[in-house]
C-alpha cells in the first residue's frame, strides 16, 4: 500500500517545490487517443487514433458496457490495446470533471428532492470507468482517479514518478476531457465534444520525456487537453505546462534510434 505524507505537516502556503530531473525521468512506450470526428472535420491519418463516436469496448462483458458512457468505452478499449490489463499496469486517470453529466445530473436530483438511484451513484464517482475496467480485465494492481482543476496532466506526470521512486517500471495513464451541462459551462471552460488519451509510460525504455524550466509560460500555458497531447505526440509544438512552469518535449522515433545506435557503437 503506498504510504502518503500527513497533510497537517504541511502549511497552506508553504510553496511547493519541483525538482527538475538532470536527465530523463519518464519514457513513452506507447499511446491511444480518442478524438470523434466531427462529419465536416478531415480525419486523422494514424491508427492510433480512434476516431468514432461509437467505440466498441468489445472485452468488456456486455453486462458492464451498457453502463459505460461512450468515453468509458473508450477509455476501456484503449487500456487493452496498450495491454495494461494483460500486463497488470498500476492505472492512474486523470479529469477535470469525470465523466461529464452524470455527477452534476446527480446534483440536481438531490435538488430536486428525489431518491438517488446506488447503481447512478455508482456511476458518477470519479473513479468508476477503472472500476468498471478492473473488473472486466481481472485487473488486480493500483489504480487512481484524480481532478486537479484544470492542471490534470501536470498531475499525471507528478503521480507517475511518485509510482516509480517506489520502484514501478511501467504505468498506464489517461487524460480525459468531457462537456459540462450547458447550465454549468458559464462556471469553467468545458470541452465541447468528449476525448481521452492513454500512455505507456516507462522509467527505463522508451522515447525520452524532457522538461525544461520555462517560467516566462507560467501565466500563458493553457489546460492541457487529450488533443493537445495528441498533437504534441504527433510532432508538434513543444508542451507547455503552468505549475511548474515547464517545457516538454519528447525525442523522435528517428532521434531515438540514432541515439541508442551511437551509444552501442561507444561500448
Amino acid at each position: 500500500m503506498r504510504q502518503y505524507p500527513d497533510r497537517r505537516a504541511f502549511k497552506r502556503d508553504m510553496p511547493v517545490q519541483h525538482p527538475l530531473p538532470s536527465s530523463p525521468s519518464v519514457f513513452l512506450r506507447d499511446w491511444r487517443a480518442w478524438l470523434p470526428v466531427p462529419e465536416d472535420a478531415s480525419s486523422f491519418d494514424d491508427s492510433r487514433i480512434i476516431e468514432s463516436d461509437t467505440p466498441q469496448a468489445a472485452n468488456v462483458p456486455a453486462m458492464l458496457r451498457r453502463r459505460l458512457t461512450p468515453l468509458g468505452r473508450a477509455i476501456c478499449e484503449m487500456l487493452d490495446m496498450i495491454n495494461a490489463g494483460k500486463d497488470n499496469l498500476p492505472i492512474i486517470h486523470a479529469s477535470q470533471h469525470g465523466d461529464g453529466h452524470r455527477p452534476l445530473d446527480m446534483l440536481d436530483t438531490i435538488a430536486a428532492g428525489d431518491a438517488l438511484s446506488p447503481t447512478r451513484f455508482s456511476l458518477s464517482v470519479h473513479n468508476a470507468i477503472l472500476g468498471i475496467y478492473s473488473i472486466a480485465a481481472g485487473h488486480h494492481a493500483s489504480m487512481a482517479a484524480l481532478a486537479a482543476g484544470g492542471e490534470e496532466f501536470e498531475g499525471l506526470l507528478h503521480e507517475t514518478r511518485g509510482y516509480f521512486a517506489e520502484g514501478i517500471d511501467e504505468v498506464a495513464v489517461v487524460l480525459s476531457d468531457s462537456p459540462l451541462p450547458e447550465r454549468y459551462r458559464a462556471q469553467a471552460v468545458s470541452a465541447t465534444v468528449p476525448s481521452a488519451i492513454v500512455m505507456r509510460l516507462s522509467r527505463h525504455e522508451g522515447l525520452p520525456i524532457v522538461a525544461e524550466p520555462d517560467p516566462t509560460r507560467e501565466q500563458g500555458a493553457t489546460r492541457i487537453t487529450p488533443r493537445h497531447l495528441v498533437d504534441w505526440l504527433s510532432g508538434g509544438e513543444a508542451l507547455h505546462t503552468r505549475r511548474p512552469a515547464l517545457r516538454w518535449t519528447i525525442t523522435s522515433c528517428a532521434h531515438a534510434t540514432a541515439a541508442d545506435t551511437a551509444q552501442r557503437d561507444t561500448r
